[in-house]
């Protein structure tokens, strides 16, 4: 009997070898056969950029200097959004009369702010949260 007329000649079945003795093949037939394939990232794209109130007061001083205070009228306009900042934190205390404009506040902070005399203009399309 001649050789070669087996099973056993043809090096495994399906993908068997391909890292082996079938490289050859996936080099001219299959090149991304092996690699990186991506995967979904769960985590979030834009994350929010918060300040806390307490921040907002320690900061204050910065953010005068930096041109995102003007006044206009009687009391200061702080434009957070212009800052890079994306929501407004009810932790800690504000004392200065002021406008504050931001993407979104929590309602802590709408709430203790409000009580104190200052507004929070929610800026471009934002919403409140909890």
């Amino acid at each position: 009997m001649k050789a070669g007329r087996g099973k056993g000649k043809r090096g495994g079945s399906g993908n068997a070898g391909l890292h082996k003795h079938k490289w050859n093949w996936v080099l001219k037939y299959d090149r991304n056969h092996f690699g990186p394939i991506g995967f979904t990232s769960h985590t979030q794209r834009r994350p929010d950029i918060p300040i806390s109130l307490r921040d907002l007061s320690t900061q204050y001083e910065n953010l005068v200097t930096k041109g995102f205070v003007t006044n206009e009228g009687k009391s200061p306009t702080i434009n957070l959004t212009n800052a890079g900042y994306t929501k407004l934190i009810g932790t800690g205390e504000f004392n200065i009369p002021s406008t504050i404009i931001v993407k979104k506040a929590t309602e802590k902070s709408i709430n203790k702010l409000n009580a104190l005399g200052i507004t929070v203009e929610i800026d471009e399309q934002g919403n409140t949260e909890e």
